[in-house]
């Protein structure tokens, strides 16, 4: 009677095991957690650099023709970003020395009619497009600079004019709060009279415009 019901609890408890056993592969397993991404990069934020790079461009006299011109230029930056969704929205403002020129010659300029820009400040909107790290951006708004205007024998002279300015460029998070950008802008200061300070031909109208190639970095806040 012992030995029967020893065997008959074994056999109640084994097929206990199997039903469990069964009851844990029919019922699903948890998932892993799932690793979360890092957030994207923003752009948010006020910021402010430093550029520095070259210009290439020319210069047009009523007495001496067109010529070309080229320098160097280094400056500040400050600007704003505001990111919605990829796009990012932005104002800029930038204040660079200069040093862009170069001379032309005429018989009617024959010692050489020479153009400089000593100084090119602009104020743009910026529309980018935020790949994470990434944003390409096309750039436009006002050119401030001064046109200096001479030729040997006669005074000379130099005027601060209002222009536009376009262009476009690329800038990339580096780490944290930097970034690094290099841009291209067409810049075009109108012209002005310089008369008789220029030589016998009057009125004796003067031009520029520049092209230039820079490279800058910042830092946001």
């Amino acid at each position: 009677m012992h030995r029967a019901l020893i065997v008959g609890a074994g056999a109640l408890a084994f097929a206990a095991l199997t039903v469990s056993a069964q009851a844990a592969d029919i019922l699903p397993t948890k998932a892993p957690p799932m690793a979360v991404p890092p957030p994207l990069y923003s752009w948010t934020g006020f910021y402010i650099g430093i550029n520095g790079g070259g210009g290439w461009g020319a210069s047009d006299w009523d007495s001496a023709g067109g010529f070309n011109l080229s320098g160097g230029l280094v400056g500040g930056t400050v600007g704003y970003n505001y990111q919605i969704g990829r796009a990012v929205l932005g104002i800029e403002g930038d204040a660079d020395w200069t040093d862009i020129r170069g001379t032309g010659t005429s018989p009617a300029c024959p010692l050489g009619c020479t153009t400089g820009n000593s100084w090119l400040s602009t104020v743009r909107g910026r529309l980018g497009y935020a790949a994470d790290r990434f944003m390409p951006y096309v750039t436009g708004g006002a050119a401030f600079g001064n046109i200096d205007a001479s030729t040997p024998g006669f005074p000379g002279a130099s005027a601060t004019n209002a222009g536009w300015t376009v262009g476009g460029g690329l800038e990339f998070a580096l780490w944290r709060n930097w970034s690094i950008k290099a841009e291209y802008l067409y810049v075009d200061l109108g012209r002005f009279d310089c008369g008789l300070s220029c030589g016998p031909v009057a009125p004796d109208h003067v031009s520029l415009r520049t092209n230039i190639v820079r490279g800058g970095i910042n830092v946001r806040f």
